[in-house]
């Protein structure tokens, strides 16, 4: 089902829009949500590549596995002792 969708936007994009619905002999419907989908797609990508690069090498720690635990550990009962005063 369609939904109509109001947008303010420059000259130049809407003749562009025009522009490209005559070249590609479709409607400028089809090119705005063709448009959203690749850019949806690009973004989606982007995000899943940038968590990866954000990750890299998180596991490699000079700290022991023990004492991020034990750290941990502490700071969540420091956090209780707070409260309890």
């Amino acid at each position: 089902m369609d939904k109509v969708f109001s947008a303010r936007i420059d000259e130049s994009v809407a003749a562009r829009i025009n522009s490209l619905a005559r070249q590609l002999h479709s409607t400028k419907k089809q090119v705005v949500e063709r448009a959203i989908e690749l850019f949806a797609a690009k973004v989606e990508h982007d995000q899943k590549s940038g968590f990866l690069e954000q990750s890299f090498g998180a596991w490699e720690r000079e700290e022991r596995a023990e004492e991020t635990v034990d750290a941990a550990r502490a700071a969540f009962r420091g956090s209780f002792e707070r409260f309890r005063r």
